[in-house]
């Protein structure tokens, strides 16, 4: 059995636990910034394909105490690399230290690159590695003294679904965007709306989640060029998560003031495969119309420090205050911000508020219900 360790967004650590136990994965442990499972071989694909809230999927190799260079270099030579890096395979290396005697990452990052040069060099009876072939990056992190190396399946974070290649300004991230749709319990039986929809992120996703279809199908991994994964459990895992998908017709709707979002937005949508399933429009949220007895609206409106001054985006939250009195009762409002003040400006206190982060930026995600 392998572990597995899956960062995500801060905050987001319960919906990914959720996630993998829905994947069937075993030994389920949350922890802040990650969640760790034990699978096979089998399931690296499923995972890279399944999951819409995590970041990357990593194989845990070694975890030992590294007060110094030696403890490090000890430590990397007893991980049984060749089991995954072919003679030929490129073995990049990158990392973070924190709180630890051994603080200099470059320095960390050539004993790393060392060790595993050497226990590969034996393995291989080569003294000199050609790394012509597919790149295994190694990934190390030393935290407290304490360094755990993996290997990262991924490549690009799973965040870069494929489909949004030209964004806006301040983009939401997809795995973000996916997770509040998640919280808001959309499953496409009700209306959704996003009347400040940019590039149309929170939209698609909630669009691929009324499908049930899979983040990862349009796109590529790097553990898909490694030898030590059979090609046959990639076609197997797509296949899985195509036989999930549902066909329907739904009532997703992204509106914005600004065309030239919208046509990036649209755009989005066809790279996405769900043009028929949700309608971008040039549209004011002042006028958004909300219709039906349930339905979920979730949005991310302009924050204010990078698409408009301060004071804009404090009008744009009273504003948006004013038009959720005229929402149904009984719809779902999720509005994601990192304004320490939204609340006083949009004109009543949120039900719920969970903290997250979109990349770097420190959010809160207001959830407000009646």
């Amino acid at each position: 059995m392998l572990t597995f360790a899956i960062p995500c967004l801060f905050g987001l650590e319960g919906l990914v636990g959720d996630e993998l136990r829905r994947l069937g994965l075993q030994d389920v442990r949350v922890e802040n910034g990650r969640v760790l499972c034990s699978g096979t071989l089998a399931d690296l694909p499923r995972l890279n394909i399944g999951l819409r809230c995590a970041e990357r999927v990593l194989i845990l190799l070694g975890s030992f105490p590294a007060r110094s260079f030696e403890a490090l270099y000890q430590g990397t030579a007893a991980v049984p690399w060749e089991e995954f890096i072919p003679r030929d395979g490129r073995f990049p290396v990158k990392g973070h230290a924190l709180d630890s005697q051994l603080h200099s990452v470059p320095d960390c990052q050539k004993i790393v690159n060392k060790a595993a040069a050497d226990r590969l060099g034996r393995a291989y009876g080569l003294q000199r590695l050609p790394e012509t072939g597919a790149k295994y990056q190694i990934q190390f992190a030393i935290m407290r003294d304490h360094c755990s190396l993996y290997l990262d399946t991924t490549g690009p974070g799973l965040h870069k679904r494929g489909y949004r290649a030209v964004g806006v300004e301040a983009p939401l991230r997809e795995t973000l965007a996916a997770a509040m749709v998640t919280l808001s319990r959309y499953r496409g039986k009700d209306p959704f709306r996003d009347p400040f929809c940019g590039s149309g992120t929170i939209a698609i996703e909630a669009a691929l989640i009324a499908k049930n279809r899979a983040p990862g199908l349009d796109r590529s991994f790097d553990a898909q060029r490694w030898a030590c994964v059979d090609s046959r459990l990639w076609l197997d895992a797509a296949g899985e998560a195509m036989d999930r998908e549902y066909d329907g017709s739904y009532d997703i709707w992204g509106g914005d003031i600004d065309p030239k979002a919208v046509r990036i937005a649209q755009e989005n949508a066809v790279k996405a495969g769900v043009e028929d399933l949700v309608r971008f429009e040039t549209a004011d949220a002042a006028k958004l119309s909300c219709q039906g007895e349930y339905g979920q609206l979730v949005t991310n409106p302009p924050y204010g420090e990078r698409l408009l001054e301060k004071e804009e985006a404090e009008g744009l939250y009273r504003m948006f205050g004013r038009v959720y009195r005229d929402i149904p009762p009984k719809w779902r409002v999720l509005v994601i911000t990192s304004h320490p003040e939204f609340e006083r400006f949009f004109g009543r206190k949120a039900d719920k508020k969970r903290k997250l982060y979109n990349g770097m930026i420190k959010c809160d995600l207001y959830q407000f219900s009646r």
